[in-house]
């Protein structure tokens, strides 16, 4: 099981949800603690920014950010649920998300996307991460065109409800 959530749930819930692995993607918003009782060696910090956005100085993701993660989801042993979080839980959260959705689902880009888009109305995948993971994972730019088809999520600001995926359709 995957859960996409904003930082705030993802403090709140870690434990209660049984999390046994944290992906956080933060940039400019700092750096989560480990929930306690979660081994910190299974929770991993991706210092990147929603890019674009408006602030300067923004961590741009990059094939290593995307690489990072990925490889973090492929060690991950499957025994416990992961998080994916990010600030709002809206746009880096859902790409990592959905990529590593698609690892586990291969050829199965847009019934992932449209999976994603029933469980998160309010996600809009960043699309420099969709980009990226696209290229990755050999998707030929199927991921890209997933993320195209379910459009950009009905997002308007405020907290966001946490997200459950199963990890195979």
């Amino acid at each position: 099981m995957i859960y996409i959530s904003s930082w705030r749930t993802m403090e709140n819930r870690a434990v209660e949800l049984g999390a046994t692995h944290i992906l956080s993607l933060l940039g400019i918003e700092g750096v989560p603690d480990t929930p306690p009782g979660i081994d910190p060696a299974r929770h991993l910090h991706v210092e990147v920014d929603d890019y674009p956005a408006s602030f300067a100085g923004d961590i741009v993701p990059t094939i290593e950010h995307v690489t990072e993660f990925l490889d973090f989801a492929v060690a991950w042993d499957r025994q416990g649920p992961m998080i994916v979080h990010c600030y709002a839980g809206v746009s880096r959260s859902t790409a990592a998300a959905l990529s590593i959705f698609c690892h586990y689902n291969p050829g199965c880009e847009m019934e992932a996307a449209m999976a994603l888009r029933r469980a998160a109305p309010h996600a809009k995948p960043n699309k420099r991460i969709i980009a990226i993971a696209d290229r990755l994972l050999d998707c030929d730019n199927r991921l890209v065109e997933a993320v195209e088809a379910i459009g950009p999520g009905a997002y308007e600001g405020g907290q966001t409800p946490l997200v459950e995926l199963p990890l195979s359709l």
